[in-house]
Order: structure tokens, then C-alpha cells, then sequence
């Protein structure tokens, strides 16, 4: 008879290899700024399947997926989960692009991250050419996401942003800067929140130019940013399926 330890343990265990057999790389690249960036790849498809490219929020780490990446590689997409230099640490994971930046003496706002975002799919597009490029954001990453398919549209295929926001007039930028470059975007997005937080991106919604853009806002109170999915919030499986049906459009 096993004990009630002994058999917590070969499940701890077994949970354990599970999420190594999907974070089957970490890779560093550079910024424009030569800041070393930290990411985790989690390819478990063909090179040509769809890529999402994963960025976190506020005083977070690539850490904040460490759930959402082997979910997403079991519905056929590969992914990247990257370290923003404005960060910190979550669920055990450091930010080490935010050590890296702030012990070089750069700046770790969330505006000075929006180099770190195009590295990111500069790295990916040069590293598996013929797949498409899914952004994935969480909050003011995912307002970062909208601009930056906003700004290159021809190197996105889909955004998913997870509680954008026009958060960057307090450096510098201009108050809607986030609507502005939204109505260049070309691809799908995908927009979601918390239920309290939707005027904060309606109007940016609203000016997305495409046909194929969807929101969705939870029955419940739900979850600022990308967290939402993550499986200890009653209301993840209402964000999933959501996601999932988003991201079907591009398999």
C-alpha cells in the first residue's frame, strides 16, 4: 500500500516533468539597446505551426506563464514566454532582463520594454520563418502588443491583450497613443479584462479598423491581465474559451 505521501509525491513528481518536457529551451537575444533578454521557449509543434509570443505585466517575469504556455502547446501553438526589462519576479521566476537592464543602469519603464517586444519578434520571425506570429500581452504589455501591430502590421498575424490601457502619459507619450497606432492595425485581435476594466480599452476597441476583432468581459469579476488563465481562478475556463476561440482562426 502506498502512503498518502508517498503517492503526493510521485504526483508532484510527475507534474514536475510534465512542465520540463514542454520548457525545452532558454534562449537569450539582445535589445536595441544590447540589453540581454531572457525568454523560455516551449516548442512542442512543427516549426510552421503558429507562434505566440508571450509578454507579461507589470512586475512580472516570463514566470507568469509557466501555466499558460503547455496549455497553449497542447492546442498546437508553439510559444515564447520573454522577460520585459520592466518587471520583476512571479510565481519563482526572477525577471532577469530587469537585472540585466537595471545593473547596466538603463531604464525599466514600462516604455523602455517596447524594444524589448520587437526584439522579440525579430528573434522569432528570423528563427522560424513560416510560421504565423501571434502576440499574447498582459496589460500594459498588451497595450504594447496593439501598438506594435499597429506599428509593423505586416510582421503580426493576431494580437491577444489581456487589460490594455493607455498607460504611458506619465512618460511622455501622448494620452491615446495606443488608440492612434490601433486604427493601423490589419490583423485579428483578440481584447479582454477584468469585468470593472473595460472603458479603460473601449475606445481602442472601437478604433480598430478590422472586421475580425472580438472581445470578451467575464460573468464574474474576472482578472487583471494574462492571470486570468491561470487555473487557481474559478473563471479561467470562461477566459479559455474565449482565447481558444480566437486562436482557432489561425491554425
Amino acid at each position: 500500500m502506498f502512503s498518502i505521501r508517498r503517492i503526493t509525491f510521485f504526483i508532484a513528481t510527475a507534474i514536475c516533468l510534465i512542465g520540463a518536457s514542454y520548457a525545452q529551451e532558454r534562449v537569450t537575444f539582445r535589445s536595441p539597446d544590447k540589453v540581454p533578454i531572457t525568454a523560455d521557449l516551449y516548442v512542442s509543434n512543427p516549426a510552421s505551426a503558429p507562434f505566440i509570443i508571450l509578454f507579461h505585466q507589470a512586475k512580472y517575469s516570463r514566470g507568469e506563464f509557466g501555466e499558460i504556455a503547455p496549455k497553449l502547446n497542447g492546442m498546437g501553438f508553439n510559444c515564447i514566454a520573454v522577460d520585459l526589462r520592466s518587471g520583476g519576479t512571479v510565481n519563482g521566476i526572477r525577471n532577469e532582463t530587469f537585472n540585466y537592464a537595471d545593473s547596466l543602469r538603463m531604464k525599466t519603464r514600462y516604455v523602455d520594454a517596447y524594444g524589448d517586444m520587437r526584439s522579440a519578434v525579430s528573434y522569432v520571425r528570423s528563427k522560424y520563418p513560416s510560421a504565423k506570429v501571434i502576440l499574447l500581452g498582459s496589460s500594459y504589455s498588451a497595450a504594447l502588443s496593439l501598438k506594435l501591430a499597429g506599428d509593423f502590421p505586416k510582421g503580426i498575424s493576431g494580437v491577444a491583450a489581456f487589460s490594455p490601457g493607455e498607460y504611458f502619459s506619465v512618460y511622455g507619450w501622448s494620452r491615446d497613443i495606443i488608440k492612434v497606432s490601433s486604427t493601423r492595425i490589419k490583423c485579428p485581435v483578440f481584447i479582454t479584462s477584468s469585468k470593472t476594466e473595460t472603458d479603460e480599452w473601449k475606445a481602442i476597441y472601437d478604433a480598430i479598423p478590422v472586421a475580425t476583432k472580438t472581445s470578451f468581459v467575464p460573468v464574474a469579476s474576472g482578472k487583471h491581465g494574462a492571470k486570468a488563465l491561470w487555473s487557481n481562478f474559478p473563471e479561467n475556463t470562461e477566459y479559455w474559451k474565449a482565447l481558444k476561440a480566437f486562436l482557432n482562426q489561425f491554425k
